[in-house]
């Protein structure tokens, strides 16, 4: 698409599990176009070989940064530098920046700062002030599990609907904070447009993600929860189907 905005994916490989590299890549699609690509660390490393036919797979540039000092993590000031060389360019929209490491938050604030979108992804034990200082922060944990469940039934056992792992229940916080929403944004009959619900709720919380609770879509999640919410569908100018969420009272 023409308008689609040109991202830098920028992955700290000290932080970031190779095994989840598809369903990284995967996400990313759905944001823009990885314009730049590319992964930091030390390549001379003997643990860092497996990363190479990944690598290829995705077409993703390995970046060199030596360790040179014990306990001294390299891989970040190399990824930091290269940031701020990229948005200088101007060539990008948008960042993502793949690691569980809270030495990237002032990154990520410098370049919201700077009128660019910063995603991030990483595992759950990402500190708090990184996930914030981002747009949007995305698992890892619940990429995983959703592709599981789309994975198809090993050979043999066709007949067989593989089941979603557990997810955690959401919480009475996410529910009040589904609640506080609609009513930030509802009509006069109480009902919120459930995109602009979901957009405000990331607004809110940049780790809110229906996934980290089982469900694909928003929508799902609000109809799990049919005993504090209740989902109304409206046709709208162009004959399509809209949905709207309401705090049942």
């Amino acid at each position: 698409m023409e308008n689609e905005l040109r991202l830098a994916v920028l992955i700290d490989a000290d932080n970031a599990p190779r095994t989840a590299l598809k369903e990284i890549m995967a996400e990313v699609a759905v944001y823009g176009s990885a314009t730049i690509k590319r992964i930091y660390g030390d390549w001379t490393a003997p643990n860092m070989a497996s990363w190479k036919p990944l690598l290829l797979e995705h077409a993703i540039t390995p970046f060199q940064q030596y360790s040179y000092t014990t306990g001294k993590n390299a891989t970040d000031s190399a990824m930091i530098i290269d940031a701020m060389d990229i948005l200088y360019s101007g060539n990008c929209g948008g960042f993502v920046l793949v690691s569980s490491d809270s030495d990237f938050t002032r990154l990520a604030t410098r370049l919201r700062e700077a009128g660019m979108k910063v995603y991030g992804v990483g595992e759950k034990k990402t500190p708090k002030p990184f996930i914030v200082a981002c747009d949007k922060f995305v698992y890892i944990e619940a990429l995983r599990a959703a592709e599981e469940v789309k994975a198809p039934a090993p050979a043999g056992k066709a007949g067989k609907k593989k089941s979603p792992p557990p997810a955690e229940p959401a919480t009475q916080s996410v529910r009040d904070l589904i609640a506080q929403s609609i009513e930030d944004l509802a009509d006069e009959d109480g009902y919120a447009h459930l995109g602009a619900l979901g957009n405000l709720l990331i607004k809110k919380q940049p780790d809110f993600d229906p996934r980290n609770y089982g469900y694909s879509k928003l929508s799902k999640l609000i109809a799990a929860l049919d005993d504090v919410f209740e989902l109304q569908s409206r046709k709208g100018s162009n004959n399509q189907d809209t949905a709207f969420a309401r705090n049942k009272k």
